[in-house]
């Protein structure tokens, strides 16, 4: 229907000196506020990152798709963006801690490099907290650092008198020629809640549809949107190819994913490659489900399981299914809060919650991040889905820890190549058709991840009769 009425999508890319600078802020304001003139939004968030895709999902009331050039290949950053972007009119896209940040001195897949790429221009966004005419100079450094990163606009965050936008408005125009677009008040509050690594995910904010709304209305107020639409750069697409027709009197394979509030993190690509390979997704509330439907195999994710511990314990009678499940062989992939959730417990203060039990493991809570960044992990040894061998990148942010375990990190599947995993530098503990790893994966960095999990889940169904 879109492609019909002959839209040509066109984008930009929000970015900012650092992180805590509010791109997110204003990224989320932009999607929403164009949502709501009835603009056809699709959002993109760079960088390996769950709550920030969430928010900006709910902004544009379209699925948010993650651009990671560290964990993909330039082949399939560059499909994911073309394809997700046919058929829409405003590809918004945030970007990840400063402008020119990358896992190195040069700066190796920062924001500035994907808007190279993208061929997109790069809305700034910059706090201008106690400081006037210095913003200027920020700026014109950012603009020349690299003269093939094109700075579109500047937003001013965080001003605190008309008089103080005045002087910072005039100095960042006359001194480095690049329009102010917007500036942003500083507020008493914070939009968004703030816990542990960041943002409080939308599942778990009541008021998640205010906080977006009230977000649009400020963007509409205080940011120029005609001028930032017209800075945006037409963006190449071209459309999916079709996925494989099911054959006829084959039902799909079903697969559950549990997705509540304690299991929330599932980058889009990953469901969509699972339907792709000729899935049946089943989404799945373990807080309230009495217990597990009938599956081929079960998708765990990540998420703060620890802010829904006394629920997730309290439901016995879901947990001993799960078990039993796995016990019989079903096939679960499982990251992170997903891992947690198969342990034995967790402790949090000075209770204990007893979880699923199908590794004897007892975790728990940190006030500091216990592993935060990228990994890569070699395969060496036997598992459900990932050949010997087989290298893997992907990333981890928790500030749990294994607290007590009774097993054998030689037994562990992976070693970690970069990274922290589960224990003793290996992550992956393995229960017939289960596996069980801290780090995440993206389907479009690990391409052989969705179908092996429909392989396996195949064979168990054939296996079940």
């Amino acid at each position: 229907m879109v492609a019909e009425q002959g839209y040509s999508a066109k984008g930009l890319i929000v970015a900012g000196l650092g992180g805590g600078s509010g791109k997110s802020v204003i990224t989320v304001g932009l999607a929403a506020a164009f949502s709501g003139q009835g603009r056809l939004v699709v959002p993109f968030k760079k960088g390996p990152d769950y709550i920030d895709a969430g928010w900006l999902a709910l902004a544009a009331g379209y699925p948010c798709y993650n651009l990671d050039p560290y964990l993909m290949t330039p082949e399939a950053l560059g499909h994911s963006f073309r394809t997700h972007a046919h058929g829409r009119e405003l590809v918004i896209v945030e970007g990840n801690r400063g402008l020119y940040d990358g896992v190195d001195a040069e700066g190796t897949f920062s924001t500035a490099e994907l808007a190279k790429a993208l061929g997109l221009p790069v809305l700034l966004v910059v706090d201008c907290t106690k400081t006037t005419r210095t913003v200027a100079a920020l700026v014109l450094g950012c603009r020349s650092f690299d003269p093939e990163v094109k700075i579109g606009g500047v937003i001013l965050n965080r001003v605190g008198t008309p008089r103080h936008e005045t002087i910072v408005r005039q100095a960042v125009e006359q001194y480095t020629g690049i329009p102010v677009l917007g500036a942003m008040p500083r507020s008493r509050e914070d939009a968004f809640p703030q816990r542990h690594l960041g943002i409080t995910p939308c599942p778990e904010h009541a008021g998640a549809e205010a906080a977006v709304q009230t977000l649009a209305g400020m963007a509409a107020r205080y940011l120029d949107l005609a001028r930032i639409e017209k800075m945006m750069a037409p963006c190449a697409s071209e459309p999916e190819a079709p996925r494989p027709e099911q054959k006829r009197g084959e039902a799909p394979v079903r697969i559950g994913i549990l997705k509540d509030a304690a299991f929330q993190f599932y980058y889009a690509e990953n469901l969509e490659a699972l339907v792709r390979c000729g899935a049946e997704l089943v989404e799945i509330n373990a807080l309230t489900a009495p217990e597990l439907p009938v599956l081929d195999g079960l998708y765990i994710g990540g998420g703060f399981p620890e802010t829904s511990a006394r629920a997730l314990s309290a439901n016995d009678s879901f947990r001993g299914s799960l078990k039993r499940a796995a016990e019989a062989g079903l096939p679960i992939y499982a990251e992170c809060g997903g891992l947690i959730y198969l342990g034995e417990s967790m402790v949090l203060g000075d209770e204990v919650f007893p979880l699923v039990g199908l590794f004897p493991v007892r975790f728990g809570l940190r006030e500091k991040p216990q592993a935060h960044g990228y990994t890569v992990l070699k395969v060496e040894g036997q598992n459900p889905y990932y050949p010997e061998g087989t290298e893997i990148k992907g990333h981890e942010f928790r500030y749990s820890r294994v607290e007590e375990w009774g097993g054998e990190s030689s037994r562990l599947a992976l070693r970690m190549e970069r990274g922290v995993g589960f224990a003793d530098g290996r992550d992956g503990l393995v229960f017939k058709n289960v596996l069980a790893l801290y780090t995440h994966v993206h389907a479009l960095g690990t391409p052989t991840w969705a179908p092996a999990l429909l392989a396996r889940a195949q064979e168990y169904r054939t296996a079940r009769g």
